[in-house]
Order: C-alpha cells, then sequence, then structure tokens
C-alpha cells in the first residue's frame, strides 16, 4: 500500500449518474463539467501518449481518458493493475469514438489489489471459487450483481406490501430451548449452563404475538437445519412468516398470490416469467387441488385416509418409496405424493389438505377427518409456500405434540417436541388464525432464472478450504 492512500474521498458521481446526466454526446464533445468518480479499474489500455481506462463502481461503468500532457503521474497511472481501487477528477467528455469519458486531470489509488483480479473476459470460471470469493465475482460475474439487486428489492418491496395491509414487522428468538420439525444446530450457552438449538422457524413465538394481542405480525429472518445441501437446499436459509388473526388458509392462499404476482410486476414487469427456458404464469388466481386428486392426476392411483395400509404401501413401494414400517396413512399418502407429483407441478398450484398425521401444527378440516387445513404453494416443482389454519386447542396440540415425541422415539430425527410453553400460551386463547411461510430463497430463484440456491446465496456454506482455518 503506497503513502499516498487517502483516509476518504469526496466523490460528486456515479457511473450512472454521469450516463443520466450527459446522454448522447457528440464524439469529440467537451462538457465543461467537472466531476469526482471512485471505483475499480476493470481494464487499463496504454497507447503511447494516451491511457484508456474503464472504471466500475456498484452503478456501472466509466471511462477514464488520460493524456500525459495533462495528467499527472502519467506513466504510474498505466501500470495500475486490474482490480486497483482509485478516484479521479476531471472534465466529462466524449472521445473521438463517441465514448463518454471521464478526462483525468487529477487521480489517487485508493486500494492496490495484491492477487492477480479476473479480467471480464474470463471471469471466475470455477463454481467453487465464484461462491467462496464473492467479493472478486461481483466485479467478474456480471450476472452476479443485479440478482442480489433483485433479492434486495424484492425484501424491501415485501416488508411495504405487508406495512401497508397492517402487519407489524418483529423480530423473535434465533435460540430455541425446543426443537421442532428438522434437525437443529446446538449450542451451548455458557452462563446458562443450557444446550440451545438454533431457530428452525419462527412459527410458535409469531403464534404466541397473536395470542398477546398482535392481530397481524410477520419475520424475515434466517432459520436453520442440520440437514444436507442440494439445489434447492441450504442449512441456513431465509423464511418470510406470517400470522393474521381471524383468519383461515384460504386468506393465505389469496395473500401469497397477490403477493408473489404484485412482486414480480413490480420487480419485472410482467408476471408471465421464464425459468430454466420454460413458461411460467404467475398472474392470479392460481390452481386449488387437493393432495388425493392430484396424486391420481399424475400417479395414476386414487388413495385416501380410508384405504387400506397394506395397499398404501404397495402404492408407495410401487412409486419407488422406501417404506418404513412405522408410517402411517398420512406418511405413506405424503411420501407417494412427493414420489410422483410435486416434481410434476410447474405452473402455481396450491396443494391442499395434508393429512394431519404429517401436519402437527394445522387444524383440523372442518369438513374431512383425519385431514388439516393446509395447503403447499407449489412453482416450478418446488414448494415456495406452506400455511395453515392454526390449530387452537391446547389439548388437541398437546396430543398431536405427545405424537410427535412417539415418533421421535421410533427413529423420526424430525419430529418435534414439546414446548410446554407454547401450550401454556394456547390455554390464553389463540383466535382463529392463519399462518404462512415464504421460501425467500427459492422466490428469489424464481425471478432471477437462477438454478441452484447458491446462486441467490451471497456467501453460501461451503466446507472450509485447507490451510484458511475457516471460511
Amino acid at each position: 500500500m503506497t503513502a499516498r492512500v487517502p483516509y476518504r474521498f469526496e466523490r460528486t458521481h456515479s457511473a450512472a449518474a454521469i450516463a443520466a446526466e450527459f446522454p448522447g454526446l457528440a464524439p469529440g464533445a467537451e462538457t465543461g463539467t467537472n466531476v469526482s468518480v471512485a471505483g475499480r479499474l476493470m481494464l487499463v489500455r496504454s497507447q503511447g501518449k494516451l491511457v484508456f481506462a474503464t472504471m466500475a463502481d456498484s452503478s456501472g461503468r466509466i471511462q477514464l481518458f488520460a493524456a500525459a500532457a495533462d495528467t499527472p503521474r502519467f506513466e504510474e497511472l498505466g501500470r495500475l493493475s486490474i482490480g486497483d481501487w482509485i478516484g479521479a477528477t476531471g472534465e466529462v467528455i466524449a472521445t473521438r469514438r463517441g465514448e463518454l469519458s471521464v478526462k483525468v486531470a487529477e487521480w489517487v489509488v485508493l486500494a492496490e489489489t495484491r492477487r492477480p483480479f479476473p479480467d471480464k473476459w474470463h471471469g471466475l470460471t470455477d463454481p467453487d471459487t465464484r461462491y467462496r470469493q464473492r467479493y472478486v465475482d461481483l466485479w467478474v460475474s456480471e450476472e452476479v450483481r443485479p440478482t442480489f439487486v433483485l433479492r434486495s428489492r424484492m425484501l424491501s418491496l415485501t416488508r411495504r406490501w405487508l406495512e401497508e395491509r397492517a402487519f407489524l414487522e418483529v423480530e423473535t428468538p434465533m435460540f430455541h430451548s425446543v426443537t421442532g420439525g428438522a434437525k437443529p444446530f446446538t449450542t451451548h450457552h455458557n452462563a446458562l449452563d443450557v444446550d440451545l438449538h438454533l431457530r428452525i422457524a419462527p412459527e410458535l413465538f409469531l403464534k404466541r404475538l397473536v395470542v398477546g394481542g398482535f392481530e397481524r405480525v410477520f419475520e424475515i429472518g434466517r432459520c436453520f437445519r442440520n440437514e444436507g445441501l442440494s439445489p434447492r437446499h441450504q442449512p441456513e436459509f431465509t423464511m418470510l412468516e406470517l400470522y393474521q388473526a381471524y383468519g383461515d388458509y384460504t386468506d393465505m392462499m389469496e395473500l401469497s398470490e397477490g403477493l408473489v404476482s404484485w412482486l414480480a410486476q413490480e420487480c419485472l414487469g410482467t408476471t408471465k416469467l421464464t425459468y430454466g427456458g420454460r413458461p411460467v404464469d404467475l398472474t392470479p388466481p392460481w390452481r386449488r387441488a387437493t393432495m388425493v386428486d392430484l396424486i391420481e392426476e399424475h400417479a395414476g392411483v386414487r388413495v385416501d385416509l380410508r384405504t387400506p395400509i397394506d395397499e398404501l404401501r404397495r402404492a408407495a413401494s410401487d412409486h419407488g418409496v422406501a417404506v418404513k414400517d412405522e408410517w402411517g396413512a398420512g406418511k405413506l399418502i405424503l411420501e407417494l405424493y412427493e414420489a410422483t407429483t410435486e416434481a410434476q407441478l410447474w405452473d402455481p398450484t396450491f396443494v391442499l389438505d395434508y393429512p394431519q398425521e404429517v401436519s402437527p401444527l394445522a387444524r383440523t378440516h372442518r369438513e374431512m377427518p383425519g385431514v388439516v387445513e393446509r395447503f403447499e404453494g407449489i412453482i416450478t416443482g418446488r414448494e415456495m409456500f406452506n400455511a395453515f389454519s392454526e390449530l387452537q386447542d391446547a389439548d388437541d396440540q398437546r396430543r398431536r405434540f405427545e405424537d410427535q415425541v412417539a415418533q421421535r422415539l421410533a427413529g423420526d430425527l424430525e419430529a418435534m417436541d414439546i414446548d410446554e410453553d407454547y401450550l401454556r400460551a394456547l390455554d390464553y386463547g389463540l383466535p382463529p388464525t392463519a399462518g404462512l411461510g415464504i421460501g425467500i430463497d427459492r422466490l428469489v430463484m424464481l425471478f432471477a432464472d437462477q438454478p441452484h440456491i447458491r446462486d441467490v446465496t451471497l456467501f453460501p456454506t461451503m466446507r472450509p478450504e485447507q490451510g484458511l482455518g475457516g471460511e
């Protein structure tokens, strides 16, 4: 690092601001306007007494034009490396070829790159390096930065949309003393001398707030599951969860299709997208169909909770499911659906009415015994949403928690524990309530047309590099 590096630099214009202020300059035009710009050098070309450099900032790129007769330390400027940060001051001009440029009158190095910086023609081609060194990938892979700008905009607009509908954003604990629904990450709190778990979901705390009188609440935050990696799974991911008093799962269907179609229109200008080269239409209303009807449509078998258990096991096994002896009818139907149907649902579909056996927090269906008022929203073959009419009855909830504990003892490590404080909260009364969870990462994948969750995660979880002592 040179001694000339300043502590700050007074920038007056971004690259995008210059382009907006001086569109269509004629070749060779001078504006008489001096600006100060700053960013990384992405290209440096010396041509005798002239230097042309491309400088990038977070808004875009601008050319720097330097002439030996007018530029201090001209030769040093020409020797700068791709990736160096510089600040430059000079007049906005158009070169003889019509390139919008800043004619450099003063310049200063703001930071030197001490590692070879990939040029824009080659970028970072190794996916592992791209994810580990996102700080470089953002500069040299032109498709990357817009994805994360889109993600930020989606989150901001989601908050606005919910707040306009009287939802209150809240924060609930990341550390939970009771686990539920998936394999947790566990840590130890030294001062309290207790084991705690990184949250799998904020659900039970958000419903406590509805008991406490907050009628519409939402939280956007990180959740954690100590499970495998895949194109749609990361152990650390982002969820939107919201709860609305006095509603049911039909309200959540209208809310979710309304929110997502509005986001698409605001962010992309259309509700008709292309994902992986295939069209997908987010225009409401979305299809609504029961799980058992969809299984019949895609697998050609008609099953429900009245189907003899041996017949269910045979149907599941015939469709590639590794059946376990302890599974009941509801679990078998769910596994059959996931093996034959979910991945085939391309356009938005609300899959309705799940078996109670696999839905311990949802309210019993008002018309069908053994079934709950739950839906999952599937788009491009992936679960995007999960929603319930929430279970209110503390005694029923205790029985379901106890069933979950029995399943855990039988080997289901994803079954829930009993949360006594949540049961106590239900004893104080939970009004009719509807809840919804949306996987933000998967929604960004859809909007950005990205195939892997790592492509929409700035710093995805990866195995530590050898020799670095960590990430």
